[in-house]
């Protein structure tokens, strides 16, 4: 990594393992409570290792958010290393207090003079897992060729202005439960069969779709999102436990755009949590909201 440019994000990223290191990029994990025990994401649990946990648990997962002064202790730790300016991208702040905590980490430093001449930006993804984790990557290898940091913040704000989530949840317990993914309340007739497509578009959750069965769930799916999707832009697919249906909308959606995946990953504990051992995620790029 560029010395005077560090990027920092949080766990629910869910890059795949082993990217932080392949991209010097510092991960800070959320802390994850199930049945009364805490568990430091990727670190303590692989996604396989947390859907098992959370299918025998007959609670719902909590996740921790990350508090000001464990912000302040990596702040610290960057400007000792040499940081001239501090990239920090982190979780959607309507759905976590983590990015608030960030910003009152950096007035904290601000106000005691510490933070000195070092520049931290702090951006909110207005998203979850890889809908960031992809443009941590991007970020990432953009710093190591070289680009400003003010570059790359303006490639950040840009994506995140226009990404957007689609998730097809075969299993509505923990979406319900959880409270996150408001638009999987209105979802009537699991018993039989029903399948919902919901968009996750900055803060607002809506069921765009519903389906009889899974396949025809995906193939609902691939077709809201090739027709929303900017032509000849990357798309990025998480996976949880479907494979079946996972393989199905990465054949679907290869066809349609012309395109694999440009990023492949497996969802994580702190997004898993609220979406569910049973869903799938794809990312796309939309069209600008701001």
């Amino acid at each position: 990594m560029n010395k005077k440019t560090w990027l920092i994000t949080d766990s629910g990223c869910d890059i795949p393992a082993g990217w932080e290191e392949t991209h010097d990029i510092d991960i800070m994990p959320f802390s994850i409570m199930i049945d009364d025990k805490e568990y430091w994401e990727r670190k303590d649990l692989t996604p396989q290792e947390f859907y098992e946990l959370a299918n025998n648990y007959s609670g719902i997962p909590t996740t921790n958010q990350i508090f000001a002064p464990r912000f302040e202790e990596k702040i610290r730790e960057c400007k000792e290393k040499g940081a001239e300016d501090i990239i920090i991208v982190l979780i959607n702040s309507v759905g976590s207090k983590t990015h608030d905590n960030a910003l009152q980490a950096r007035q904290n430093m601000t106000d005691s003079g510490e933070l000195g001449d070092t520049k931290v930006h702090i951006i909110d993804s207005h998203c979850y897992s890889i809908g960031y984790g992809y443009a941590v990557v991007e970020a990432a290898k953009k710093i190591k060729a070289g680009q400003s940091a003010e570059s790359v913040v303006a490639y950040l704000e840009d994506w995140f202005s226009c990404v957007e989530i689609y998730l097809l949840t075969f299993d509505l317990k923990h979406a319900r439960k959880s409270g996150r993914i408001t638009a999987a309340a209105s979802v009537v007739g699991g018993l039989m069969g029903i399948k919902p497509v919901i968009s996750m578009i900055d803060s607002k959750t809506t069921v765009i779709k519903k389906a009889r069965g899974e396949k025809s769930a995906v193939e609902a799916a691939v077709e809201v999102m090739a027709e929303r999707l900017t032509p000849g832009t990357p798309w990025c697919m998480l996976r949880t436990t479907v494979s079946e249906a996972e393989d199905y909308m990465i054949e679907l959606m290869t066809k349609k755009t012309g395109k694999p995946p440009a990023m492949e990953s497996f969802v994580g504990s702190a997004v898993g949590s609220n979406a569910g051992t049973k869903a799938i995620g794809v990312i796309i790029r939309g069209k600008p909201r701001r």
